[in-house]
């Protein structure tokens, strides 16, 4: 078992959410183990997105996953006495599959990392569509499998995680706002509006009742002076004494500490 932390009071040491070649990163595992050391890093978490039940070209494949853990240990074996390199993996949730499914219990997984990307169509709800690409191919989906239903999507998004909460199965919570960068994109203001914050809290409210970690997604810091969860959560989180893991999403090693040294010094 992880322990988060011990990590996590070790401050820009560490990084637990990485996308490498075997999902949507652009770039090997070796590589970003290299920048990791160059940077001063003592832990290193790599956290393909998961298998899931239908092809997707950002997950993993299952046929992909032994040769995972394989590099894994090799890269272990190579740099070990200079990085610790955890086996992580991000876990999409849908119903019926999602992080307490029996066969992520199966992997030798260090820890793992629970998130929505996908979301059931309004039309067809055994098809799940990712809701976490470009706002630009968002507005086309909102169309083609949402009716332009906003409030829908972002309702449908939030009870995906909260039932994924409710069935637990993971360590760490990941990115469980993010819908707003999209639906915002979508409807400007979106996120002030009453409804929305509410089901904000209604989720908040749970990750809270579940005691799970928490990560600050600092991936479009730097594009978007954006984090996930939004910055005025912040203090609810800590005040609820959860622990916070600042994580930079990188799928590239350049981007290994992208925007975390922001995010950093408010719980610093």
């Amino acid at each position: 078992m992880v322990d988060f932390g011990l990590i996590v009071s070790q401050g820009t040491g560490y990084n637990l959410h990485t996308h490498t070649q075997f999902c949507d990163g652009r770039a090997t595992m070796e590589e970003f183990v290299e920048a990791a050391i160059k940077a001063g890093y003592r832990h290193l978490g790599f956290t393909p997105h998961s298998p899931i039940p239908f092809h997707s070209p950002c997950n993993m494949e299952h046929g992909q996953v032994e040769a995972y853990f394989q590099e894994i240990a090799r890269l272990r074996e190579h740099f070990g006495d200079r990085i610790a390199i955890y086996a992580g993996m991000e876990i999409d949730y849908l119903d019926g599959w999602g992080p307490a499914h029996p066969y992520f219990a199966s992997l030798p997984l260090d820890y793992t990392i629970g998130s929505v990307h996908f979301i059931p169509s309004f039309d067809d709800p055994d098809t799940y569509i990712d809701v976490d690409g470009k706002p630009e191919s968002f507005i086309v989906k909102m169309e083609e499998y949402f009716h332009n239903d906003i409030e829908g999507v972002v309702c449908s998004f939030f009870n995906q995680y909260l039932k994924m909460i409710e069935e637990g199965g993971f360590d760490i919570v990941g990115h469980f706002d993010k819908i707003g960068r999209n639906a915002s994109h979508y409807r400007p203001g979106i996120e002030d509006e009453p409804w929305y914050r509410h089901q904000v809290d209604m989720l908040l409210e749970a990750i809270v009742a579940k005691r799970y970690a928490v990560e600050i997604n600092t991936k479009m810091c730097e594009t978007e002076k954006r984090f996930f969860p939004a910055q005025r959560l912040w203090q609810r989180l800590s005040d609820a004494g959860l622990t916070i893991v600042v994580n930079s999403d990188a799928h590239v090693p350049a981007l290994l500490d992208s925007g975390r040294p922001a995010a950093l010094s408010a719980f610093g």
